[in-house]
């Protein structure tokens, strides 16, 4: 403050204060840029970062402009970062780095695509890829807030980010005007397949989606190989988390609740189930079936989880509050704010997987797991549990990158097969696991 005022007669010390700001300013764009080429160092070294087209966009687009109000330093962690609440849950986020690095690598744009975007946020991934298509492509980033679509404009303009179409819009409708695209994004979950993406997307396109698929939210890149089938095929299938689509496109509830202390089954499907039999059985636990698995939180979620999800239509996720004391050993492992386990679900009885050493269940680990039998047939279930576990370890733990999905519309008559086929309300899911598992 004194040096401020011991500026030049002239200028009332107004010359040394804008001098200060200048000064301050470059200070923030250097460490912005230190910050920012860390970060995408880190991206490349943890093989995120793929390809020249997606490593050059990270360097130019600076992240820290789209999170105004956020700490410089922690705009650039590897971290998605919540920016709309509703009623105590986040309805949009600024999407982790490390996963909009895989997704952008899974979409492949080229110079000259037309991109549409559901979910524009901040508008950070609407920068990074118009980055990548460059002037003689075109990116249509559409959102359901108008509030969000005017903050992205806002970001995008302080970014010095210019020919980017936004519009407050329903994402389960697209953006007819600009149709059709090479490419359509969504980066908000998504249970469904729209029939509008299927519409605006170009034959050859690529549609690029966080898909819910029994209780798992995956990255599915698909391909629209000709008209007249209109079928999908997935060319790349990755691990995701994103917040669930609202409006048009939202979808059934994926986690419906027990009613007792934080229990709840993760679960897609709209059969009826009984809650008051279920309990009962988890009050009859059985002996353990000892195993030699050791599994990890990646490989209960999206490795043996998605396995038994897919193959096993009576598998179901139980999810347990970490504040849950009295279903405590259910949480076979520290996943995020809730744990929770596999079950296999019968008539008379489940089976579970449960740590045999509860001692070793760290963060990030693979801990030791057995089967344990609930209620009175909760014994050839456990058996049966114990089978697939065998033969999912014996397939080599193939997980969510293994999957290969076809997508068909609601009604089409195409003769298919697969190991899983799953209804939606506008789609056909058609599941295959490689030809290395039985």
């Amino acid at each position: 403050m004194l040096w401020l005022l011991s500026g030049h007669p002239a200028c009332g010390g107004r010359c040394l204060a804008w001098t200060a700001l200048e000064g301050r300013s470059r200070l923030v764009r250097v460490r912005a840029d230190e910050l920012r080429a860390g970060m995408v160092a880190r991206l490349v070294a943890g093989g995120r970062i793929r390809s020249p087209a997606v490593e050059r966009a990270f360097r130019a687009v600076p992240r820290h402009l789209f999170l105004p109000g956020i700490p410089i330093e922690r705009a650039y962690h590897d971290e998605a970062i919540a920016i709309k609440w509703q009623d105590g849950v986040a309805v949009s986020s600024a999407s982790q780095p490390s996963m909009m690095a895989i997704m952008l690598e899974q979409l492949a744009l080229r110079r000259g695509h037309s991109v549409l975007e559901v979910g524009a946020g901040t508008g950070y991934n609407a920068a990074l890829m118009a980055e990548i298509v460059g002037s003689t492509g075109r990116v249509v980033a559409v959102d359901l807030d108008e509030d969000l679509v005017a903050g992205a404009a806002a970001h995008l303009a302080s970014a010095g980010i210019h020919g980017i179409t936004l519009a407050t819009r329903d994402g389960a409708l697209g953006y007819r005007e600009l149709a059709p695209y090479d490419r359509i994004v969504l980066t908000v979950g998504s249970w469904d397949v729209q029939p509008a993406w299927w519409d605006q997307l170009a034959v050859g396109g690529r549609l690029l989606l966080p898909l819910s698929v029994r209780g798992s939210q995956l990255s599915v890149a698909l391909d629209l190989l000709d008209r007249p089938s209109r079928c999908l095929h997935s060319v790349s299938v990755r691990s995701c988390g994103f917040v669930r689509m609202r409006g048009l496109g939202a979808g059934p509830q994926t986690r419906r609740s027990l009613g007792v202390g934080g229990l709840s089954l993760g679960t897609e499907d709209d059969r009826e189930l009984d809650v008051d039999a279920l309990l009962r059985f988890l009050a009859q636990p059985g002996v353990d079936r000892p195993t030699r698995a050791r599994l990890s939180a990646g490989d209960l979620w999206d490795g043996l989880g998605l396995w038994l999800a897919v193959c096993e239509p009576d598998v179901f996720r139980l999810l347990v509050s970490g504040a849950d004391e009295h279903y405590g050993e259910l949480s076979l492992l520290p996943a995020g704010l809730d744990g929770g386990t596999m079950v296999l679900l019968g008539e008379d009885g489940l089976a579970a997987l449960v740590s045999s050493d509860r001692r070793d269940r760290k963060r990030g680990s693979r801990v030791p797991v057995a089967v344990r039998p609930y209620g009175p047939g909760g014994g050839e279930l456990a058996d049966r549990l114990v089978n697939y576990l065998g033969r999912w370890l014996a397939a080599g733990r193939p997980s969510a990158a293994e999957l290969r999905l076809r997508v068909y519309p609601t009604g089409s008559s195409a003769a298919v097969s697969g190991v899983r086929e799953l209804r939606k309300e506008h789609s056909r899911l058609i599941l295959d696991w490689p030809e290395t598992v039985p």
